[in-house]
Order: C-alpha cells, then structure tokens, then sequence
C-alpha cells in the first residue's frame, strides 16, 4: 500500500513537472508570429525591414500586446493623416508610444474639429509625439495655435514655426511676446521678425537673459556696428544659434589662414561677419558626422576652400567616403584635402580606377586616402591608368596626353615652381591661439 501511493506520488509528480516544463515552450511560437505579424504591419507603412530588430529591442513594451488588431487601427488612423512616410518612421523610432489606440482616436477626433486651421501633416507628426510625452491634448493644442495666430503672423510663418520648434505650443503667451519685444528693441522691424521666425523657429526657444543679449554684446565688442548685426540677422538668422565666444573663434581662424590670395578675397567677399558664419555652419556640418570642434576647426584651416564649398557638397563627400569608400570620418584629420577636390572629376574616378585594379589583383599593395587623393592628375595617370588602357574609360580622357604638351619653357618653370608649405611656428602659435578654447 505504502509502494502503491509512492509510485502514485512520484508519477503524479513526473506530470507536474513535464506540464511546467513544455508549458514553457508554446509561448515562444505565438511571439515569434507576432514579431513576423507586426513587421509585415510596419513594412506596410514604409518602415525599413532592416531597422527592425533594433527598433524592437529598444521598445520592449510593444512585445507585450496580444492584440495586433489595435496596432493595426492605430496605424491606419496614422496613414489617414498623410504624414510624409520619413516622418511617420522617425515617428514611430522616436516615440512608438503613439501607437496607443486610445489616443490617437482622441486626436482623431480633436483634428477633424480643427477645420480650415490649414495644419500640415509634419506639424501633426510633430505634434503627435509631443503630447504623447508631455500628455497634451487637442482642445489644450487649439488654445495655444489660438495664441500664436492672435500674435499676427500669418500661416506660412505659424506653420514653420511648428514643423521646426514644436515646443513652442507648451510656451506660455507671455514668453512669445517677450521674444517679439527684444527684436523690435533691437531695431527690427515686424516683416524682419516674421523672417527670423520662419528661417530660424528655434531661436524661440533660446533664453533672452542668459543667451541672446550677451551674443549681441560679442558681435559688437568683436568690432561690428550694430547696423551691421541687424542686417545679418535678418539675412541669416541661423547667426542667433552660435554659442558664446564661437564667432571670436571662427575670425581667428579666418585671420590665420594660410591660402592664396583669390580664395582669401572671396571668403571675405560678403565681410567679417558673413565669412565667421560661414566657417560655423561647416564646423557643425563635420561635427554632426562625428567629429569634435577641434578637429573640426584643423580641418578647415588645412583645407580653407571649405568655406566656400556648399553644405550639401561636404555632406555629399563625407557620406560617400564612409558609406562607399569604408573610411572612418577621422581619417579627414590627415587628409583634409578630400573635402576640397572635386567630387565627380577627381574623387569618384580615382575610386573606380583603385576598386577596378583591386578587383583584378593588379594591385600589391593597399591604397590609403592619403595615396588616391594627393597624387596630381598627371601622377595617378602615371602610376595607376596609363599601365592599363581599360581604365581610361573609368578615368576619362587625359587632356595633355600624359604631359607631352608644356605650358612654360623648362627653364621659366624651374624659376617659378611653387614651393611646399611647411607649418611654421608662428603658424602654430596662431593656430593654437583660437583652438585653445577647444581644449
């Protein structure tokens, strides 16, 4: 009897512990179905397969639905308010919270009673994101555009306005109208205001107190009229966005440049004040690719013909070299001269003619930037083209058929060559004048 009720026991406790043990398993198939059901919902919207993984890892709140019935409601309220398809992916990256259905049927609801606000998709989006964090609802959103429509700036400039500094609907009215005041104490006038807003929303958000007056105060102390810094500001507004002591940073680089004389007169072509923007916006153009001030300001210094070259084109070199070429950003530090040569007659050709010769193993040795981008023209034909005629379609046609034609008599030449620059100590000495705040 004793035998009898162990083995009961012990066969009633092997069951136990194999229904805990497969138990275990069934729960992962239904989340791996739902993983594949929810990315087939996503890529329908234009989300990027690839960033899949990653955006499911950093949002582990979206595995625990049981329902995909309401993600997919909630993202086809999403699709029904047109919301350009980059921006509805940086959306949901940034803020996956809104896939809450409750409330984006409130929204629904709130933007449908909106009428002829004339609101655009991107300032939904914007918006969308901000009172899911910040638990903003429509009827507390149409208050504050109420707000900044009876300030009297038309729709063109609201709309901006919202799509750049969306914070601006949880700034209080007084706030606003302090920022309108200090431009017109300045000497602005109201189409001047509209046009700093519009070009540059985020200046709504800079501090008058703390940030604003002591920039103005550094632009006069640096030697400009306030004339002068008026103007700029209304024909560049972005001015407004340099830190602190940044613009005495930039004229002291522009003031130690080492560069011909043509390049010198058309950077300071427009003035001092222009020129010191100029070399701003290219050091925040090279910082946002991973690159610190330091290296930022060397490089332009180097390889001055940048402040003359368009944002777009440096942006255009940069991603091909990291996303083509397979170059770390640093490596621009030593070989500043990639940013200055042109991109389609001499960096995309030299490429081709490197990865052409690599892939034929006619090269024994590994190219670096330094070896593709310095050599003359005349030099790379030389040593990587002319010893193999099917790269002169990659290369292009050689004008001067590899040098037979000279332009000086040999003699003149000689006279005249240029000599290579070496850093002096002066030079490193001014150099290190306007980096020492970098340090």
């Amino acid at each position: 009897m004793a035998v009898t009720s162990l083995t009961k026991a012990t066969t009633l406790k092997c069951r136990l512990s194999s229904t805990q043990f497969f138990s275990t398993v069934p729960p992962k198939v239904p989340q791996y179905r739902y993983q594949i059901s929810l990315a087939n919902l996503l890529q329908r919207c234009g989300f990027p397969p690839s960033q899949f993984h990653t955006f499911l890892a950093r949002n582990h709140s979206l595995l625990n639905h049981s329902d995909l019935h309401d993600i997919q409601n909630s993202l086809n309220i999403l699709l029904s308010f047109k919301i350009p398809q980059n921006s509805l992916i940086s959306l949901l990256s940034d803020c996956p919270a809104v896939l809450d259905s409750n409330f984006l049927k409130k929204w629904q609801i709130g933007i449908s009673k909106f009428g002829n606000l004339d609101i655009s998709p991107l300032v939904i989006s914007n918006v969308l994101a901000l009172s899911r964090r910040f638990q903003i609802d429509p009827d507390g959103f149409l208050k504050s555009f109420g707000a900044l429509k009876g300030l009297g700036f038309n729709g063109g400039v609201l709309t901006r306005v919202l799509e750049g500094f969306p914070r601006v609907i949880m700034m209080k009215e007084n706030e606003i109208c302090r920022k309108v005041e200090f431009f017109e104490g300045i000497g602005i006038p109201r189409y001047g205001i509209e046009r700093v807003f519009y070009l540059f929303p985020e200046v709504l958000g800079l501090d008058i107190g703390n940030r604003l007056k002591p920039l103005l105060e550094e632009f006069v102390e640096l030697g400009f009229s306030e004339n002068e810094v008026r103007e700029e500001i209304v024909r560049d507004p972005r001015v407004l966005g340099m830190a602190l002591g940044e613009m005495s940073r930039c004229l002291g680089l522009l003031r130690t440049l080492k560069c011909r004389v043509p390049i010198k007169d058309r950077i300071f072509s427009e003035g001092e004040f222009r020129a010191g923007l100029e070399v701003k916006l290219r050091v925040d153009c090279l910082c946002k690719h991973g690159l610190i001030h330091r290296e930022a300001f060397k490089i332009l210094w180097k390889e001055p013909r940048l402040v003359l070259y368009e944002i777009e084109e440096i942006e255009k070199k940069i991603e091909f070299l990291v996303n083509r070429m397979k170059y770390g950003v640093g490596c621009l530090v030593k070989v500043p001269e990639y940013l200055g040569v042109n991109f389609d007659k001499q960096i995309v050709p030299r490429y081709n003619v490197i990865e052409y010769l690599k892939s034929n193993g006619a090269l024994g040795l590994e190219i670096g930037l330094k070896s593709l981008i310095k050599p003359s023209r005349l030099r790379f034909y030389n040593l990587y083209v002319k010893p193999y005629p099917e790269c002169e379609k990659l290369f292009g046609r050689f004008v001067e058929d590899a040098g037979h034609q000279r332009r000086h008599p040999v003699g003149m030449w000689k006279l005249f060559k240029p000599q290579k620059y070496t850093e002096s100590k002066e030079d490193v000495k001014n150099m290190k004048s306007f980096m020492e705040p970098l340090v």
